[in-house]
């Protein structure tokens, strides 16, 4: 079987904390294609695309190169509409949906997924996290974690601060997740029919849909300390870094 990997990354132009958050300009250029521009510098892609349904977005991905995928305007999720732009492609096998307020997302960490995904027929999801045992700021809800099984993959996720350790000295490491997905097509295309889950309401997040539903999600521990931009202010902090580093 020809396997063909697509990166898909989904762009709104709402956002409650940051409105036009995708074409906020950092060190010159929108967001998005510093995201798009990492994903170039990967090796194992075959195709990057950005899913929007607002013709401004896809206006500015076009004009620095990108390819884009119109999608419907009543998503209430990324995942949908990845699946949305994926179910478009006959030949797409694999996907790993990379946010599109990640402008520093390393290109190793997105070639590192997409092999472990295209080379092990056994993982229909993987994702990633960053293990530490500090647990210094881990109290903050907007930080998941993770937990995970002798053989890598994920036992849960929470906002909640897991494992608890009773003693002062960490028996386990903490893990902090990494919002960047991939999955076999089929599952993908699965996952958005699964109605959400008590334990995904109650947590708000989507990742424990898949848990709910028995599949197995494989975590790739990293090191890749990049970190999603939520507000103005995250956005002039990343701004500081790239061009510190020019």
């Amino acid at each position: 079987m020809n396997l063909k990997l697509l990166a898909i990354i989904p762009a709104r132009w709402g956002s409650t904390r940051f409105p036009g958050k995708p074409l906020h300009r950092i060190a010159g250029k929108p967001m998005i294609q510093h995201v798009w521009e990492r994903c170039q510098k990967a090796t194992r892609l075959d195709t990057t695309l950005i899913a929007t349904d607002d013709p401004r977005i896809a206006a500015a991905a076009e004009a620095f190169g990108a390819r884009v995928a119109m999608t419907a305007t009543d998503h209430l999720s990324g995942t949908d509409r990845i699946a949305e732009a994926a179910a478009t492609d006959p030949h797409c096998t694999h996907v790993i949906n990379i946010q599109g307020d990640e402008p520093l997302i390393d290109p190793r960490l997105i070639d590192q997924l997409a092999t472990a995904l295209t080379e092990d027929p056994e993982i229909e999801m993987i994702t990633a996290a960053v293990a530490t045992t500090d647990p210094t700021g881990l109290d903050d809800p907007n930080i998941v974690k993770t937990v995970l099984n002798k053989h890598g993959d994920a036992l849960y996720f929470s906002r909640s601060v897991i494992p608890h350790q009773i003693d002062p000295t960490p028996a386990a490491p903490y893990y902090r997740h990494k919002g960047i997905y991939g999955y076999s097509k089929d599952l993908l295309l699965r996952f958005v029919r699964w109605e959400p889950s008590p334990l995904e309401l109650a947590e708000r997040l989507e990742q424990l849909r898949a848990l709910d539903n028995g599949t197995r999600i494989r975590v790739l521990i990293t090191t890749d300390p990049s970190t999603g931009v939520d507000t103005p202010a995250q956005a002039d902090q990343i701004e500081q870094l790239i061009l510190a580093n020019r």
